[in-house]
């Protein structure tokens, strides 16, 4: 077995995936290391902005998305109490993406995986990252097969945070507070069959202690997906012995959110709620420890927006472009180098997605409390065109990168960049 790698990515989701397929298709050699087996359900909203588009076709499996990705998404609206209001997405400068789509995440994270597989990508799943040595130039990943134990340890010159929203990476686990807050936001999402939701509707919904969203994506299934206040979660629970979380949750969703109690009305849900949280929102990028942060590793926006494929897959393809930049013969173990290049990727990442952060913190804590969710239905009642202008400042139609900045078809570059004594 291989074990020295230029770059080793720790995590198979969107960003992972698609910054292995760029870099690997320059010529890198490179280890993508994914602890579960797809395809697999995962907490997401499944929304995919009609800015990330050009990026799917250019990593590959553009054809695929549109063969079996939901409706165009061309309308929004808010639901709040028995009110909803609904105004026009705005559409993306693209001639042939103007509108975005959805797609189950078990069916996305498969079509990536794949791609990376077929661009030269050393896929290592189901496999985890247990340990986590070394820095820039010279980093050591030990890794374990989950269904064999067998431990490996990697080598490469450049270590890639993928990791996700839900759990730490090994070197960071001791850190991480396992104290429960009352204001941790905890998520949920179910699937459902026969829902009333009209095609190309995109609702947010607007509750007491959460915020949530529905969506039609692939295979005629409508995704409901949710945060929701510790507390609060704990305070319906005790009202309803019994009942799962899930379950719960369905039924307060129904009870305070009229258009979802019509959208569910005769639908069946597939499959079991899933939940996970709580969520760590806020910007996670750290030039100390020496490995480069893409998706949510790097920055967590509160998903009421619907922006994290978006940051997902954009910030794996700002953090390419700077990697590619490279000269030939450049030595990508060198620590000065790496640390130059996250240096730019850093500031490229805050100027693309910090104001999205912002946006997203506050539209979410407006719709968790009535006295704020009410002015603001009342106010998009009167001028709906507030939901379409919302959409647009939180950057459903700007890409943070240009596919035509980076080449990713095969052939890129005429030599294969390598680390030296890694």
């Amino acid at each position: 077995m291989n074990t020295e790698f230029d770059a080793v990515i720790i995590g198979g989701g969107p960003a992972g995936s698609s910054a292995a397929i760029m870099l690997a298709r320059a010529g890198w050699t490179v280890a993508l290391i994914e602890k579960q087996n797809f395809p697999r359900r995962k907490v997401c909203g499944e929304c995919i902005a009609a800015s990330n588009l050009p990026l799917l076709q250019a990593l590959g499996i553009g054809p695929a998305f549109e063969q079996v990705a939901g409706p165009e998404l061309r309308k929004v609206a808010l639901m709040h109490g028995e009110r909803v209001v609904v105004s026009d997405l705005p559409p993306a400068p693209h001639a042939h993406y103007p509108w975005g789509r959805a797609l189950g995440r078990e069916t996305l994270d498969t079509l990536l995986i794949a791609q990376a597989r077929l661009a030269g990508v050393h896929v290592m799943q189901p496999w985890s990252a247990v340990r986590t040595k070394g820095a820039a130039g010279r980093w050591r990943c030990d890794i374990r097969a989950a269904d064999t134990g067998t431990l490996v340890t990697l080598r490469a010159a450049v270590l890639i945070d993928a990791h996700g929203s839900w759990e730490a990476l090994p070197s960071a686990r001791a850190h991480r507070s396992r104290v429960h807050r009352a204001s941790d936001l905890l998520a949920f999402k179910a699937n459902f069959r026969q829902a009333q939701l009209a095609n190309g509707l995109l609702p947010v919904l607007a509750f007491i202690g959460g915020y949530g969203g529905m969506v039609r994506a692939d295979d005629g299934i409508t995704t409901m997906a949710c945060c929701i206040r510790r507390d609060r979660l704990e305070a319906i629970r005790r009202k309803s012995p019994g009942l799962s979380a899930g379950e719960v949750i369905e039924a307060l969703l129904k009870e305070q959110c009229g258009g979802v109690k019509a959208a569910l009305h005769g639908a069946t849900r597939e499959g079991a709620w899933l939940a996970a949280g709580p969520l760590d929102t806020g910007i996670h990028l750290s030039s100390g420890d020496g490995m480069f942060r893409i998706g949510n590793a790097a920055g967590e926006a509160h998903p009421i927006l619907g922006e994290g494929m978006s940051m997902a897959l954009q910030s794996a393809w700002l953090l390419c472009a700077q990697l590619l930049h490279a000269k030939p013969g450049q030595d990508l173990a060198d620590p000065a180098w790496q640390r130059e290049q996250m240096h730019r990727y850093e500031a490229q990442w805050r100027s693309a997605f910090a104001p999205r952060l912002r946006l997203a913190a506050v539209l979410a804590h407006v719709a968790m409390r009535p006295v704020l969710a009410r002015p603001m239905l009342a106010l998009a009642h009167f001028w709906p065109a507030l939901l379409t202008l919302v959409a647009r400042w939180g950057g459903k139609t700007r890409c943070a990168a240009n596919p035509a900045a980076i080449a990713v078809q095969n052939g890129f570059c005429n030599h294969a960049i390598r680390h030296q004594g890694a």
